[in-house]
Parts: structure tokens; sequence; C-alpha cells
């Protein structure tokens, strides 16, 4: 895969899909088959149709989906935040993870937060407890800023803890 991988913004038609990706990557059993998995600290959901069609409908903000034959096989949100943008939900297909993907829709955030909106950087969160994920995302050019933020704990719609010690680590990255 290079950084030019083929995306388009979600539209309201792939929202239920989209959810089903989103969970089946980081949540359950399906999301053992790759190396995101975060079913070991969370159980339940990681994003719900609700939070899915605000981020697709947002003035700003929305989902990049790549796909194959009218199915998505990555997505990528990205919220304007000023004069930067936010990049979250990074979710690839279990069985595809490893194959640059990830990789593709992270540099197609970059391009068209820099492209369309201006965004002299974009940051992220990662759940501190992740150094796997976290390693993946310096070795794209993101920098650990130091910044925790608490894990939103009692709010079913962010998953079910498994544990009391969840965080948040931002990370950010130049990109002009």
């Amino acid at each position: 895969m290079t950084n030019e991988l083929a995306v388009r913004r979600a539209t309201e038609a792939d929202a239920e899909a989209l959810v089903a990706l989103v969970n089946s990557a980081y949540r359950g059993e399906s999301s053992k088959a790759g190396w995101t998995t975060e079913a070991e600290l969370l159980g339940g959901q990681r994003t719900d149709l609700d939070k899915m069609r605000e981020a697709i409908a947002g003035d700003d903000s929305l989902v990049l989906v790549h796909g194959a034959e009218g199915e998505p096989l990555g997505c990528v949100l990205l919220e304007r935040t000023g004069d930067e943008a936010y990049v979250g939900m990074l979710t690839v297909r279990p069985t595809l993870q490893g194959s640059g993907l990830g990789r593709g829709l992270l540099g197609a955030a970059e391009r068209w937060a820099r492209d369309r909106w201006g965004a002299r950087a974009i940051h992220g969160t990662v759940i501190a407890q992740r150094p796997e994920l976290i390693a993946f995302y310096e070795r794209y050019g993101f920098r650990r800023t130091g910044e925790r933020k608490p894990f939103p704990y009692g709010d079913e719609r962010f998953g079910l803890p498994k544990r009391a010690d969840l965080e948040f680590e931002v990370l950010r990255k130049e990109i002009v």
C-alpha cells in the first residue's frame, strides 16, 4: 500500500456497515484476528450508530472510508479542531491488519486535513495501555505530547472497562 490510498467521504448509507467494521476490529472475538484488538481491556462496543451518524454528518467532522466491492475495509474519523485536526477511530478489517491499509488511511486523513482544512498538525488519543499502538503511530511520525486524558468510565457508549487504570495518551504530528 502507498500513502495514496483511494478513499471517499462516508455517507449516511455507510453508517451501519462502518459501525459493524469498527466494532469487529476493536472488540469481541472477531477483533482477535488482528493486532488492534482492545478485547483484553474493554468489552461492549467501540462505537454506535448514533455516534457514527454524527461523525458522518458533522460540519467539522467526517469519516473517510476505503472499500472494495461496496464493502468497507477501513475507515478513519477526522474532526477539525481549529488549526489542527483530530484523527481517531482508525480501523482496518482484522484480517487485513498489517497490510499497510492503516498507514494509507492516516495518509489520506493527513492530506484531507492539510489540503481542505489548512491544518498545521493532526493529533489523536490512544489508550495508554496499548504500547504497540502508540509505537505504530510513532512510526508514522506522531510524537508523544506527555498529555493524558481520562477514560470515560461509566459511559457505556465507549465500552465496558475490564480494568481501573485506563487513560488516553495524546499523540501529535506536524503536517505542514
